[in-house]
């Protein structure tokens, strides 16, 4: 990903609503919504960006800060700095007593294994050798961990290295010989340097890259708010789905991520394209198709423990119901 600035990205929207959930708000009062991204912002934030700005004229007020990991970011929604978080720390959140639930699918698992050709030529050769993924309890971590099951290899060390455009330097620099991209940066170093690397392959993984987390009394207590912050989001998932291109024209409109550099702007519109193809973008929020997806696949991975895990205790889903319910 790319970093758009050194410290802390803050984007505070306030917006005026004009809508059917007039009433709710108003017994409400107005909704801010405290969010923290464990990331750095880039072209995959998009779809976030632009449900944010369509939101301004619905009563909502979404402070997008971004935390330099996720860990930080799950620790500030558990500690009560943030309301929202992003994400998927299974892990984390298995472990505190808050009662902290998922409630929306941002986006489906998409990266890609990528490694120096000229130290191994498949997994078994990443058998008691260095990687480097996002973070800890990150689906890139995950994907990594369950992937060593499968081949029956053991890592030397696991190094979290946060951004994926961080991974792809020092890939490039030689820094790091095997990691984990998402579909821009493995696209970026598979054409500046198509001799040097290969992408190991993968199985199917269906699972949540970034999932949207709370806790119960901020979901509870801020129902309208959330419905109408989750009603954007669908919608803006359901434009892409139809159209990929539809991402440059609103970027172009809303004047998001002014501050990309020149090389990446060639790269939304292929990243977008791949992901609909691979259905990355939810058209419904995940629903409960991704809450059990993400309990077999973060059990498989270790990310979680015990058996007969049930849905309840770690999704909340009538907020995502209720949103759409209200879309056409």
């Amino acid at each position: 990903m790319i970093p758009l600035t050194k410290s802390i990205v803050s984007i505070l929207v306030v917006a005026a609503w004009v809508g059917g959930l007039a009433g709710d708000v108003a017994a409400q009062g107005r909704t801010k919504i405290r969010y923290a991204l464990g990331d750095v912002i880039s072209i995959d934030e998009l779809p976030l960006l632009i449900a944010v700005e369509r939101a301004k004229a619905r009563s909502v007020d979404v402070e997008v800060t971004a935390f330099k990991s996720e860990e930080v970011a799950t620790q500030a929604v558990i500690n009560g700095q943030a309301d929202v978080g992003q994400g998927t720390p299974y892990a984390a959140l298995q472990k505190v007593t808050v009662p902290i639930r998922f409630f929306y699918q941002l986006s489906a698992l998409q990266f890609f294994p990528v490694v120096a050709k000229d130290s191994y030529k498949g997994w078994k050769d990443l058998d008691g050798q260095e990687i480097a993924v996002q973070g800890r309890g990150s689906g890139t971590e995950a994907i990594m961990i369950l992937a060593a099951k499968q081949h029956g290899i053991k890592y030397k060390s696991v190094s979290y290295v946060p951004g994926s455009q961080v991974r792809r330097l020092a890939l490039m620099k030689g820094n790091i010989k095997a990691t984990i991209l998402d579909a821009t940066n493995k696209n970026l170093v598979l054409k500046e340097a198509p001799d040097k690397f290969i992408v190991l392959p993968l199985g199917e993984v269906k699972a949540s890259d970034e999932a949207l987390f709370a806790t119960r009394e901020f979901l509870d207590k801020n129902q309208a708010g959330i419905r109408v912050f989750l009603e954007e989001l669908v919608k803006v998932n359901r434009a892409i789905n139809a159209n990929p291109k539809w991402v440059l024209d609103e970027r172009k409109k809303l004047g998001l991520l002014k501050d990309l550099p020149a090389k990446m702007e060639g790269e939304i519109l292929p990243f977008f394209q791949e992901a609909v193809e691979n259905g990355v973008f939810p058209n419904d929020g995940g629903l409960e198709s991704a809450a059990k997806n993400d309990l077999e696949f973060y059990s498989l991975s270790g990310a979680l423990k015990g058996d007969n895990l049930k849905v309840e205790d770690f999704w909340h889903l009538a907020p995502l119901k209720a949103a759409l319910a209200n879309v056409k």
